[in-house]
């Protein structure tokens, strides 16, 4: 398993409606090949600014399958308009859980 984490900044004032356009893309990753749990964090200090947490059952399936299908461009033009800037993506995978 991998982790997609996905910094995005909108416009706080829109908040309302990035979170209702983010729930209502939930499907979209649901049905997409290898893709195992999606949530949505917001960032308490800075209004505006998110954490989406995606697990993938590998990279492949995030990069390769899920960014080449209609699942992801529906999930842009749902969530895209809100972004000011480019979501930062990384991706992680936890090397030990310790407690």
């Amino acid at each position: 398993m991998i982790y997609e984490l996905a910094s995005i900044k909108i416009d706080p004032t829109k908040s309302n409606e990035f979170e209702a356009a983010v729930k209502s893309a939930a499907p979209l990753f649901k049905n997409s090949k290898g893709c195992i749990a999606m949530n949505l964090q917001k960032i308490i200090e800075n209004d505006g600014e998110y954490l989406l947490q995606v697990t993938w059952e590998s990279l492949e399936a995030h990069i390769v399958d899920f960014r080449n299908s209609q699942n992801f461009q529906d999930w842009r033009a749902l969530a895209g308009p809100f972004f000011i800037e480019p979501p930062k993506v990384v991706h992680s995978d936890i090397i030990g859980s310790f407690f």
